[in-house]
C-alpha cells in the first residue's frame, strides 16, 4: 500500500518517458492534495504490477476552457458546483512528469533507467517522501547517483538544467559529506552549462 499522498492521475503521454497527469481536486476526492504536494522537481511514484515507476514533475499547465469565452454567465460559480459539476472539473492543473526509473517491490531495489513498462491512463500518481527519494539516488555501494542526467537534459529541454539544480538542492541537505562534495561538482557543471547556454542566446 502506498504511503505517499495521491496527487494526480495519468491522462496521456508525449513519449515513452514523458507523461501528463491531471491533479485531482475536491470533485475527485474528499482529501485533495495541497499545492506543495505537486510542485516543480517533486519526486513521484506510479504503482504498477510488481514495480513502482519513479518520476519527477518538470512542468505544469493550467487548463481553463472558460478563458476566452465572453458569453453571459448563466449561473454563479457556487451554483455550478451543484448544477453542473462537470463544467467546473474541466478546469484543472496538468503536470508534466519525466520517468527516471523504478522500484522493484519484490526485491525492494531501485533502478535508474528508462522503464520498459507503459503506464496506462487513469493510473494514480503518489508523492515520494525524503527517505524514498534518497534511496532512489543511492547505488549499492551507498554512493550518490544520477544516471538520468542526460535523459533529463534531452527530454525536458529548457527546464533540464533548472530541474537538475532543484534535484541537487533537495539532495544536498540529506546526503553525507562525501556525497555533498560530488553533488557540488555537478552543480558547478550545471551553472557553467546554464551560463554558456545563456551566452549563446
Amino acid at each position: 500500500m502506498k504511503t505517499g499522498v495521491r496527487i494526480a492521475r495519468i491522462v496521456k503521454s508525449n513519449s515513452h518517458v514523458d507523461y501528463v497527469a491531471r491533479v485531482i481536486d475536491a470533485l475527485d476526492t474528499g482529501n485533495a492534495p495541497a499545492e506543495g504536494d505537486y510542485g516543480f522537481a517533486r519526486f513521484v511514484s506510479i504503482p504498477l504490477t510488481e514495480i513502482d515507476v519513479i518520476g519527477v514533475v518538470y512542468n505544469s499547465e493550467l487548463v481553463n476552457p472558460e478563458y476566452g469565452s465572453f458569453g453571459p454567465r448563466l449561473s454563479p460559480r457556487a451554483d455550478l458546483a451543484v448544477l453542473s459539476p462537470d463544467y467546473l472539473s474541466e478546469q484543472g492543473i496538468l503536470l508534466g512528469i519525466i520517468l527516471l526509473g523504478w522500484l522493484d517491490r519484490r526485491t525492494m531495489t531501485y533502478r535508474q533507467a528508462i522503464p520498459s513498462r507503459i503506464i496506462p491512463v487513469n493510473q494514480d500518481v503518489f508523492t515520494m517522501d525524503d527517505d524514498e527519494m534518497c534511496a532512489f539516488h543511492r547505488s549499492e555501494s551507498e554512493k550518490v547517483q544520477l544516471h538520468y542526467y542526460s535523459q533529463v537534459i534531452t527530454h525536458t529541454k529548457m527546464f533540464g538544467v533548472a530541474l537538475l539544480e532543484a534535484i541537487i538542492e533537495q539532495m544536498e541537505t540529506r546526503m553525507g559529506p562525501e556525497e555533498k562534495t560530488r553533488l557540488a561538482v555537478l552543480r558547478k557543471a550545471l551553472v557553467w552549462q546554464r551560463t554558456i547556454g545563456g551566452l549563446r542566446l
